[in-house]
């Protein structure tokens, strides 16, 4: 999907732990028209001197470098980064779909650690992490002060060994201190199942490589079962991934036109994603679900299918994130994670901290057996002596009825999504009639 960019860069439409990653290396040169700083330069220069000769400790050259270019990109966006050799290899090793971790993912938020989202079955998901949390400390390690990369290095560790994390979360009269032993992660990004006859479920984790193959695949072992009268595609707390796993993803349901585009200043940081030929479902019914900690490629994915009303989108408003890093490799084998884009819905809309707002709002809501109960009527069959009816005995599946309620119960948005999958498929049904 993605072209070989002049400088060798690959789109990166996620954050952070690893989960997608675009080398390169060569480093951008200035225009002609661009003039150095040299005074600016020169002042550095004095500071860098004065620091050698007058600090009250010794302090380390390469160190006291390092540290300013981890300043001057951190001033950019919470996005942008400078990875030395170590913190690079550790991405790189992110990259592979394993890690020792909690497995979070997570950005910088006002010099505290944000959470975009938990990933599905980590110990961070288990804890109960949850979307938008701020992590102010790490064990007894305060974070404010900390770059990302730092913080992310003080989470990941060995298997078996545990971390307090100090939790600051909304409604909460005061921090959270959750223990989470970390664990090898391994995110698998596709999961599927049928929640009714001819109704299918795919949830994806983050966006991967492979993630287009494994949604066909998924979609095509769901139709092995029955005709498949609508689809749910759950993006809930989906931190985004690689550029090219969200526009195959939009391209299993989307026949032509655009998907997206991304702009920057440079020539190579534009680029458009056309769709091909083709409807995996074959035009049935597609309800997606989206949150808060649904974000980037997640974004793109929603956005493309709600611009061309191939979707219906339900949730709450999604996270906001509408720009696209690259990680060019430096010479010395350290890397520069820079933001180079934003990207834009077919329609022209950019989502950059506007998020995606769903066309039915529906928040989480969790209703308790009790509340089930309370909400059902009695009805003629319950009356004592009623008539019996004359064709036979209820034809009610009572498994059936039991699954809904369990699904109520532990999921509502995605019962109200299937209830809306079925509306749809009735409502096509009378106009094809």
């Amino acid at each position: 999907m993605l072209k070989n960019l002049r400088t060798s860069t690959w789109f990166l439409c996620g954050t952070l732990l690893g989960l997608s990653l675009a080398i390169g290396h060569s480093v951008y040169a200035l225009k002609d028209s661009e003039q150095i700083p040299f005074e600016d330069l020169q002042a550095f220069t004095e500071v860098f001197s004065k620091v050698k000769s007058d600090y009250v400790e010794s302090v380390d050259e390469k160190k006291l470098i390092e540290d300013a270019i981890r300043g001057m990109l951190n001033g950019l966006d919470p996005h942008s980064a400078f990875l030395n050799t170590s913190e690079f290899s550790d991405l790189k090793i992110g990259t592979t779909g394993q890690f020792g971790g909690l497995g979070i993912e997570v950005g910088m938020e006002n010099g505290f650690v944000k959470v975009i989202s938990p990933i599905d079955d980590t110990p961070a998901a288990r804890a109960g992490v949850k979307a938008s949390d701020l992590i102010i400390k790490l064990d007894e390690k305060t974070v404010k002060g900390m770059t990302l990369n730092e913080a992310v290095k003080i989470m990941r560790g060995k298997p078996n060994t545990s971390i307090d994390l100090t939790i600051v979360r909304e409604g909460e009269p005061k921090p959270l201190v959750i223990k989470i032993t970390r664990e090898i992660i391994r995110v698998k990004s596709v999961k599927n199942r049928m929640l009714e006859p001819g109704y299918g479920y795919v949830r994806i984790t983050n966006f991967q490589s492979r993630t287009t193959t494994d949604l066909l695949k998924a979609i095509s072992d769901l139709q092995k079962e029955t005709r498949l009268k609508g689809m749910i595609l759950d993006l809930r707390n989906n931190p985004g991934g690689v550029l090219n796993g969200a526009v195959g993803v939009s391209d299993a349901f989307i026949e032509d036109g655009m998907i997206v585009y991304t702009e920057g200043r440079i020539d190579d940081s534009s680029h458009r994603y056309l769709a091909t030929p083709g409807d995996s479902l074959n035009g049935a019914p597609l309800v997606v679900l989206i949150n808060g900690g649904s974000a980037s490629a997640s974004e793109i994915v929603a956005g493309a299918l709600q611009d061309h009303k191939r979707a219906i989108i339900l949730g709450t408003k999604s996270f906001g994130k509408g720009s696209v890093q690259t990680i060019q490799e430096l010479r010395n084998g350290s890397a520069v994670k820079l933001t180079t884009a934003r990207y834009f819905t077919p329609l022209g809309r950019s989502i950059q901290a506007t998020g995606i707002e769903p066309d039915i709002k529906l928040s989480t809501v969790k209703l308790s057996a009790a509340d089930e109960k309370a909400r059902a009527s009695y009805s003629e069959a319950d009356l004592d002596g009623s008539l019996s009816n004359p064709n036979g005995d209820s034809i009610t599946n009572e498994d059936e009825k039991k699954d809904s309620e369990a699904l109520a119960e532990s999921d509502f948005q995605l019962y109200e999504a299937l209830n809306l999958l079925k509306g749809l498929n009735i409502l096509s049904s009378m106009n094809a009639g």
